[in-house]
């Protein structure tokens, strides 16, 4: 199948889904038979830790770089030639982290480990922060990972002109639903960026509700794509490269920003 040259457009699909709690392959299958209804798309987008919801036991769920989850997402993007982009609970040498993984069409693989780990649910005991932004480069689109709690630290995602859209994968629970739907376009006014925000729907075994709010924003913080709270869906939402950069032309308000470097 021949590759898709790099444009200035972005078609994306975020999937707002329920998951089964810690079966991977169950959730795996799920998204497998979701995938064969989905047409001409360039990246598709999953929730945090998709393939087990987010939990604690990280021993118990968390798989290696050549697992099956892995592996499953190397297949799927090189089948259907578009980017796969959700986090999976990983073990490596120094430990296990909560990581954000970006498959490409061609099954390499870039990846971002949750910098910012929820204390109040203890996941700083259970993982491994990570230490670095990391921002990936696909179709002539420059994206930036991040993971859920991430959204709350504004620094830590400030645009220094590196990026075009900010990817938030999550498991951020109904009650704390407007902070995640206010931040979300918080974001994406002050970064001059479009955000793509992908969280879950239903309950996990933990007891928390989730009401997705999954959503797709432009630089403005305008809704390009949404669905419905409480129910399962996927968004699609075409991002215009040329249309950010003209209006970032127009509105430079990057040349009065302030100067910082992250330590």
């Amino acid at each position: 199948m021949p590759v898709k040259p790099i444009t200035t457009s972005l078609k994306v699909a975020v999937i707002q889904s329920e998951l089964v709690w810690q079966d991977a392959a169950a959730n795996r299958a799920h998204f497998t038979r979701l995938f064969t209804s989905l047409r001409d798309l360039d990246l598709v987008v999953l929730p945090e830790t998709f393939n087990s919801g987010f939990s604690m036991q990280s021993t118990q769920i968390a798989e290696e770089m050549t697992g099956p989850t892995v592996l499953w997402l190397q297949q799927q993007a090189m089948l259907y030639q578009w980017a796969i982009c959700g986090s999976v609970a990983i073990k490596t040498a120094e430990g296990i982290h909560n990581r954000l993984l970006f498959v490409h069409p061609d099954g390499q693989i870039d990846y971002y480990d949750k910098k910012h780990l929820f204390r109040m649910a203890d996941e700083h005991q259970h993982y491994m922060a990570g230490s670095c932004r990391k921002v990936v480069e696909y179709r002539g689109f420059r994206l930036m990972l991040q993971v859920c709690y991430d959204l709350r630290f504004p620094v830590f995602a400030r645009n220094q002109g590196d990026y075009d859209a900010l990817i938030y994968v999550a498991n951020w629970p109904q009650p704390r639903s407007q902070i995640w739907s206010t931040l979300l376009a918080a974001r994406a006014i002050e970064n001059q960026a479009f955000v793509l925000g992908c969280n879950r729907v239903g309950s996990d075994n933990n007891g928390f509700h989730y009401s997705g709010d999954s959503v797709v924003l432009d630089y403005l913080g305008q809704p390009l794509a949404s669905v419905e709270p409480h129910q399962a869906g996927v968004l699609f939402a075409t991002l215009n490269l040329g249309e950010l950069q003209q209006f970032r032309q127009k509105f430079p308000v990057m040349l009065d920003a302030d100067e910082f470097q992250l330590l």
